[in-house]
């Protein structure tokens, strides 16, 4: 009789696997919480304690390190030398092991936990069970993940209670990504640098990523992409398309932009991107006025890009946003109302995605980036206008020419904007929406141009100027003076400050500084 062994801490669907693998002739032996709720659920259960002869000892920490456990995992079967050892000390195969590992990271990031508490949540048994499965695979099924308990029963009922040694291998490689992402959880914390307990850049950086899907394609379509998450992180990042064509990589990194750029405002917002850059930024007083002014800021660019909202899409929104934009390739929300899903569907290949409301809070603590070099991070830019009274105290003015209030209020908006825009970036505003863009230029000067073009000379004149880093030369003051903007929010920091001061004051022009910049390259 075939023999399985199980001993999980996250219970969901065993009961339901193990009622199958009983269907499929096997004898099940247990541990601890699970073979409890086996028990409860009258399923004909084995204590390991009982099958080895040996009780738990040492308060739980010594359950399955015994020879008649790793014995009839890691004997192979062909050996004869094996078989005989395993038959003198009366050990008797195991064909399968389902381990999952006890909750060493949720534990870790609780407040107020103690060193102790985290320390015996360092899993000793189901790693060492789980790796002696994993190596042995070509006998041994091991499954640490119970999303595979259904494909797996499915596969027994039509290989008489085994599977293909292609899936035997499988599940093994992923047993050893679980089990070095779960060490490098450990060695993380030990460090003192569990992600989420701080936002120090640690000595040492571990992680294992799983594919979690597969995408339409790449950059381009002769490009294979697909979507990998990290085994790591407890929480997973989770969106649902409701609508539309499969995602591509440039549509996920869209996606990114947008709940990026929707991290920074609190009220009713709404963005436009292309290319991974903002066209449009507004913030109104409902989602509806939030969506038309971000499309407004730029709707020739807005052809073709994607559009983000932070409230519900309502049927309104929805019928705001097809009458101004023709074509467009997703729509990011957190949530659809079912006039607004009605109304979008009718376009049949445009993509919706709906997220949690979280999902426009900041969430990782380092940003990182692979090159030829090595792995590049940094501490994510967490730097915004969180506290915009705290934020208002900090701004020098600098000029003659002092700032209304109409004026502060359009400008802080323009700063905030300008963090998520590609350097060098200019961004010009009206109100609490933006008219004119200037990203990812090489000279400053050519950003400040390209951004009062976009807006044309009607929507620029009176408008409120930001810059995501220092102005290096008054030109770029003398190229907004001619297109009629009357307030620049900035950095500072150049040696040519004074200069571009006065070329400020020669225009009337108020300046702000803020004394920190905000470059994304």
């Amino acid at each position: 009789m075939k023999k399985a062994l199980i001993s999980v801490t996250n219970k969901n669907g065993i009961v339901v696997f193990a009622k199958g693998l009983i269907g499929q002739g096997y004898e099940i032996l247990s541990t601890g919480g699970t073979l409890k709720v086996l028990k409860e659920n009258r399923i004909a259960v084995t204590a390991v304690s009982d099958y080895t002869g040996q009780p738990e000892i040492l308060g739980g920490r010594v359950k399955t390190l015994h020879p008649k456990i790793h014995g009839g995992i890691l004997g192979i079967r062909d050996d004869a030398t094996h078989q005989t050892q395993m038959q003198v000390s009366d050990i008797d195969p195991i064909d399968l092991v389902v381990v999952n590992l006890y909750a060493f990271s949720e534990t870790a990031k609780k407040q107020g936990v103690s060193i102790e508490d985290v320390i015996e949540q360092i899993d000793i048994g189901g790693p060492s069970m789980i790796r002696s499965a994993a190596k042995n695979h070509r006998y041994v099924t091991v499954v640490v993940d119970p999303c595979d308990y259904e494909s797996v029963l499915k596969e027994m009922s039509q290989q008489q209670g085994d599977v293909s040694a292609e899936t035997k291998k499988r599940l093994a490689a992923k047993a050893f990504a679980i089990t070095a992402s779960y060490d490098a959880a450990i060695a993380s914390y030990l460090l003192g640098k569990m992600p989420g307990t701080n936002s120090e850049l640690p000595n040492f950086l571990f992680d294992a990523f799983e594919r979690s899907q597969s995408l339409r394609y790449g950059e381009n379509p002769h490009q294979k992409a697909s979507l990998y998450q990290s085994l790591q992180k407890t929480e997973k990042f989770k969106f649902d398309q409701l609508h539309g064509k499969d995602l591509s990589f440039n549509n996920l990194l869209d996606v990114d932009a947008v709940l990026d750029i929707l991290s920074e405002f609190n009220e009713p917002s709404a963005c436009v991107v292309k290319h991974n850059n903002p066209c449009g930024i507004a913030e109104a007083s409902n989602i509806e006025k939030a969506c038309s002014a971000a499309i407004d800021s730029d709707p020739v660019s807005a052809f073709g890009g994607i559009v983000g909202v932070n409230r519900k899409c309502t049927q309104k929104a929805a019928q705001v946003i097809m009458k101004k934009l023709s074509f467009f390739e997703v729509l990011i929300a957190p949530g659809f109302d079912a006039g607004a899903l009605k109304t979008l569907k009718t376009k049949k290949n445009l993509r919706l995605i709906s997220v949690k409301a979280n999902a426009f809070k900041q969430h990782a603590l380092l940003h990182s980036r692979l090159t030829r070099m090595g792995l590049l991070v940094q501490q994510k830019d967490s730097m915004g206008v969180s506290d915009q009274k705290q934020f208002t105290k900090s701004l020098r003015q600098v000029t003659k020419k002092k700032t209304t209030a109409a004026q502060l209020k359009s400008l802080i908006f323009a700063w905030k904007c300008a963090k998520v825009v590609r350097s060098n970036a200019i961004v010009l505003t009206k109100g609490t929406a933006t008219v004119g863009i200037g990203a990812g230029q090489m000279s400053r000067v050519d950003a400040v141009k390209i951004a009062c073009e976009k807006a044309g000379k009607k929507r620029t004149k009176g408008a409120c100027l930001a810059s995501d880093g220092f102005f290096p030369m008054p030109d770029n003051i003398r190229v907004a003076h001619r297109w009629g903007v009357q307030a620049i929010i900035q950095p500072g920091g150049s040696i040519r400050d004074p200069e571009v001061i006065q070329a400020c004051d020669r225009s009337k022009i108020a300046m702000l500084l803020t004394g920190m910049r905000h470059f994304r390259h």
